[in-house]
């Protein structure tokens, strides 16, 4: 068989198809891996931003503990927490942008490391601050128990001086060692004769003397009497007042007594200014608000 002739034109014909047909493998080739390559550099920034996104939560979450605390923070730390805080915010608003380049992940990671110094930093004040605060509230909690009781001692010596003070005061009451009654009439002659007899009387003595008492105030004492007839009845005008045994009372006669602890006997003279009646007038004592005894006497 002859082998087929072909013409020179032909021949370049070929070659021109050759070569583009090399040329659109080549292309192909290129934006196949240029494709490849942009879709590695893409998927590398996403997962750069999350990486970025979570350090800066992180931190976020790290300032969210500090305010946890209650601490009360110095202008300062309030300060410093606040930029911090805004810079947060910013980077937050940079990492959502779908436009964001090569430098501005770049400058992103250095605000996050920056941010992160700072935390690290800003934690150490605040561990230093809280064990502060412990110290004072332990110091003040200290304190305030020791006051607690100081006072409570306080009040303890005081209720049992108190009490004391009372036991001393019940004490010193001065109490009636022997009273007695005596009721008699003046005779012309100025001399005064005792009757037993309501119709003949004119005034009651009343005579007692007092118990020894060491803790009894020397000096004068003022004494009450409360006078009842056979009836009941209290003998006494409506302006003569005075208080015993914690209520206030109406008496019927006072005097002072001097007391000196010395076995004295006393005597207290009183007039009844209505007519004395048939039966036993009660006679009741009291000096310093409280009572000191009682007498009768029985009038026929």
């Amino acid at each position: 068989m002859e082998p087929t002739n072909v013409n020179k034109g032909d021949r370049n014909k070929i070659y021109f198809l050759i070569i583009v047909i090399a040329a659109l493998i080549g292309t192909n080739g290129y934006l196949f891996f240029k494709d490849r390559q942009q879709g590695s550099r893409l998927v590398t920034v996403s997962a750069e931003k999350d990486k970025l996104r979570l350090e800066v939560e992180k931190i976020e979450v790290e300032l969210d503990k500090v305010n946890a605390l209650n601490l009360d923070l110095n202008e300062k730390l309030i300060e410093e927490q606040n930029l911090a805080r805004k810079e947060i915010e910013s980077l937050k608003r940079s990492l959502e942008n779908d436009k964001i380049t090569q430098a501005d992940l770049e400058d992103a990671r250095k605000k996050v490391a920056e941010l992160q110094t700072f935390v690290n930093n800003y934690n150490k004040k605040i561990i230093s601050l809280e064990k502060e605060f412990l110290f004072l509230k332990s110091t003040k909690d200290s304190l305030e128990n020791s006051v607690r009781t100081a006072n409570e001692r306080a009040n303890n010596l005081a209720n049992e001086n108190s009490n004391l003070n009372a036991k001393v005061k019940t004490a010193a009451i001065l109490k009636i060692q022997k009273a007695e009654i005596v009721a008699y009439r003046t005779k012309s002659s100025g001399r005064k004769i005792e009757v037993n007899k309501s119709s003949a009387a004119e005034k009651l003595s009343i005579r007692f003397s007092i118990i020894p008492n060491e803790l009894a105030e020397k000096g004068h004492h003022n004494i009450f009497i409360r006078v009842f007839d056979p009836a009941g009845n209290l003998l006494a005008d409506e302006g003569n007042r005075f208080e015993a045994e914690g209520q206030e009372m109406q008496y019927t006669h006072s005097i002072f007594i001097d007391y000196n602890n010395d076995n004295s006997t006393y005597t207290i003279d009183w007039t009844n200014p209505k007519p004395y009646i048939k039966g036993i007038y009660t006679v009741i004592l009291y000096t310093d608000s409280a009572t000191m005894g009682k007498a009768q006497l029985e009038l026929r």
